[in-house]
């Protein structure tokens, strides 16, 4: 699905993020994928925990709130491990290093066109 992240400054860039809303697509998640390419990942909701159990690849995480703004990010989460967010009401999944890469910071907003 096409989406923006509007920075805090108005700026924005494209992101192409598969949506997982349902029970089977939220718990599969990025199981079984080899990497993520470049601004593309997968948008989990709701959701405010995640796990890199039998994962091949670390990820960056991004929490949001229910206004999809960035709360709380996790940056190159290893297989392996888990990490949590309570206020969090939906979370986006990228490959590693694509915050740093795409200068994502906390205030920042997710929007999707359906």
């Amino acid at each position: 699905m096409p989406c923006q992240l509007i920075r805090t400054d108005g700026s924005q860039q494209p992101l192409a993020l598969e949506q997982a809303i349902s029970l089977w697509p939220r718990l599969k998640g990025l199981l079984g994928r080899n990497r993520l390419p470049p601004a593309q990942g997968i948008w989990l909701k709701p959701c405010n925990s995640v796990h890199c159990l039998f994962m091949r690849f670390s990820i960056d995480v991004l929490y949001l709130d229910a206004a999809q703004r960035i709360i709380a990010i996790r940056a190159d989460l290893k297989p392996w491990q888990l990490s949590l967010c309570w206020p969090a009401k939906s979370v986006v999944e990228l490959a590693a290093g694509e915050c740093q890469r795409l200068s994502i910071t906390i205030g920042d907003q997710i929007q999707c066109v359906s």
